[in-house]
């Protein structure tokens, strides 16, 4: 199954988090990361008084079903010192957030894909944009339209690249 996964830390090194992650999730016996976005730093979601975050995209194919790609990625969370504090929206060190898993919708408790901010969020269209240049979202929203509806001039592009690694 192809999924996409956003990636986002602003706590700490933030770009190796975002490395960690990437790296961790390649390592998964049943996840292989095919695509990695550039890394964008954007100004935080909610509360204002905390650092700038580090933003990124990857494209993944895995046989885990959707609830155990969750398990996964809030295992690789906590490996990288991620505390749930009950803060919405606050500081963290890493934030793994299944955006896209197939063309499935799924509405849990703990679990809706697509992701149900996604289209109004440029740090993970933009970024989704530089894997995936067309993409027709399950609920019938579509990558370009989003992109228009989101100007990018909150966010910059970083030179470093994140590199998966076995």
């Amino acid at each position: 199954m192809i999924a996409y996964i956003g990636l986002g830390s602003n706590l700490g090194d933030s770009f190796q988090y975002l490395q960690n992650a990437v790296t961790q999730l390649h390592q998964h016996d049943e996840i292989c990361v095919t695509a990695v976005s550039p890394v964008y730093q954007s100004k935080p979601q909610g509360p204002q008084d905390q650092p700038d975050y580090l933003n990124a995209v990857v494209e993944i194919d895995t046989t885990l079903t959707a609830e155990r790609l969750l398990k996964a990625t809030q295992t690789i969370e906590q490996k990288n010192q991620r505390q749930r504090n009950g803060q919405h929206w606050g500081a963290r060190t890493l934030d793994l957030d299944i955006l896209l898993y197939g063309n499935h919708m799924i509405n849990q408790q703990d679990l809706i894909v697509p992701h149900p901010w996604m289209h109004k969020r440029s740090f993970v269209l933009y970024p989704l944009r530089d894997i995936v240049t067309t993409l027709e979202f399950p609920n019938g929203k579509s990558l370009q339209a989003c992109l228009k509806n989101n100007p990018d001039d909150d966010l910059i592009r970083i030179e470093r690249q994140l590199v998966v690694r076995t």
